[in-house]
């Protein structure tokens, strides 16, 4: 039951009935919202055997590398959203191979998608969010210089799997689920 001296638009933090967390609720209507995750879509991409990465000129962790990521837009799929990163950060375009990896963020709410990706052309430039954008051959990656765990993590399980067109989706590997880098 609604109060009618409260003010359409005015929302509190609190549990809604039959629910078990905290949200926000509208104090007119009971109206929910719900919070979720953030969905990070990117991809590793190769030409000639080596790996598109590129120097971040935004934050967090600026200046350090990472591969072509970000989060989705409303309205596109998975494979749409990590061409348009590739392309944003790396003016890079691609043809999308398979699913690398599903990465759980708890930390920062996010969960991250992550591709098996090729490239159509080795012409790759910086984007506005990009410093610098190059291509490395494995023994070349900057390991101390790379933004996030999940670049780690995507990396070496893209090089587990180079020759492999098939294969079960990674994970989180183990140890702590949300390291910092």
């Amino acid at each position: 039951m609604t109060d009618p001296n409260t003010t359409p638009g005015t929302f509190t933090r609190r549990t809604p009935a039959g629910d078990n967390r905290e949200r926000l609720v509208c104090d007119h209507c009971e109206y929910v919202v719900y919070e979720n995750p953030k969905i990070v879509v990117g991809t590793v991409c190769t030409w000639d055997q080596r790996i598109l990465l590129c120097r971040r000129a935004i934050e967090p962790r600026k200046g350090y590398w990472t591969i072509p990521a970000g989060f989705m837009e409303l309205n596109e799929s998975c494979e749409e959203g990590a061409c348009r990163e590739s392309w944003e950060e790396a003016r890079a375009r691609l043809e999308i191979g398979c699913l690398l990896a599903v990465y759980s963020i708890p930390r920062i709410s996010q969960v991250q998608i992550i591709y098996k990706a090729r490239l159509l052309s080795a012409e790759v430039a910086p984007g506005p969010e990009s410093q610098e954008v190059r291509l490395f051959s494995w023994d070349e990656i900057p390991w101390d210089e790379l933004a996030f765990p999940s670049v780690h993590w995507s990396l070496r399980q893209f090089h587990e799997t180079r020759d492999k067109e098939q294969f079960p989706a990674f994970t989180n590997p183990a140890g702590p689920r949300d390291e910092r880098p």
